[in-house]
C-alpha cells in the first residue's frame, strides 16, 4: 500500500510539469503557446531585422547598377554607350598615370576601377557586339577584337602582381593604354560604323537594349 501511494504521487507530479499536453498530443507551454513557437525574446525582430537588412542591401545594389549604367545609356545608341566607356576608361588610365610610387593605396583602388570597368565593357562587347559582327559576315574583326580582350586581362594580372608600388608600374600602366586606345580607335573609326550602317533602325534599338541589359547585369 505505502508503494502504491508513492507512485500515484509521482505519477501527479509528472502530470502537473509546467508543460502540458493538448488535445491532440502535441507539447504547449504553461502559457498556452507551442513550444515551437517565436516566443518575445526577440528572436522573431532579429530575424525581421536580418530581412530588412538584407532588403536594404539589395535595393542599394540595384540603385548602384542604375545609376551605374544609366551613365552609359544616357549616351544614347549601343555605339555611343560603348564610346563613352572608351574615354571612361582612358580617364581612369590617365589618373593612374598622374600618380607617383608614394600613393600605392590610390594606384591599387584605381586598377580595382579600372578592372571593373573594363570587364562590364568587354562583357557587353563579346556578348552582343561581336556576334552581332559576325552575323554581319565580318568574322574576322570580331575574332580580332575579342582576342585583344584576352591581353586586357594580362596587362590587369601583370599590374596586380607586380605591385603598385613596383618601379616599373607606370611604365606598363603606358603600354596597357596604349593597347586600350588602339583598340578602342579601331572600333570608333572603322567597326562600329561599318556594323551600325548595315543595321535597320529596329536591329539599332535592339543592340541598344541587349547592351544596356548586360551592362546592368555586370555594373
Amino acid at each position: 500500500m505505502p508503494t502504491t501511494r508513492t507512485r500515484t504521487s509521482s505519477n501527479t507530479n509528472r502530470g502537473r510539469s509546467s508543460g502540458s499536453r493538448s488535445s491532440n498530443g502535441k507539447s504547449r507551454s504553461s502559457n498556452g503557446k507551442s513550444a515551437f513557437s517565436w516566443g518575445s525574446n526577440g528572436t522573431g525582430a532579429l530575424i525581421s531585422a536580418a530581412v530588412g537588412g538584407a532588403a536594404l542591401a539589395i535595393a542599394a545594389n540595384l540603385g548602384r547598377k542604375f545609376f551605374a549604367q544609366g551613365m552609359s545609356a544616357r549616351a544614347g545608341d549601343w555605339d555611343d554607350v560603348l564610346i563613352a566607356e572608351h574615354d571612361m576608361a582612358l580617364a581612369i588610365f590617365d589618373k593612374m598615370l598622374a600618380t607617383d610610387p608614394s600613393q600605392s593605396i590610390k594606384r591599387t583602388m584605381l586598377l580595382k576601377k579600372l578592372g571593373h570597368a573594363l570587364d562590364k565593357h568587354t562583357h557587353e562587347e563579346e556578348n552582343v557586339v561581336y556576334p552581332a559582327l559576325r552575323q554581319a559576315d565580318d568574322k574576322y574583326d570580331a575574332d580580332l577584337l575579342e582576342g585583344e580582350h584576352g591581353y586586357v586581362k594580362t596587362y590587369l594580372y601583370e599590374l596586380d602582381q607586380m605591385g603598385s608600388d613596383a618601379p616599373n608600374w607606370l611604365e606598363k600602366v603606358r603600354e596597357f593604354r596604349g593597347m586600350v586606345e588602339k583598340h578602342a580607335r579601331m572600333e570608333e573609326d572603322e567597326v562600329f560604323p561599318r556594323l551600325k550602317a548595315g543595321m535597320t533602325d529596329e536591329q539599332n534599338a535592339k543592340i541598344t537594349r541587349l547592351v544596356n541589359k548586360d551592362g546592368f547585369m555586370m555594373a
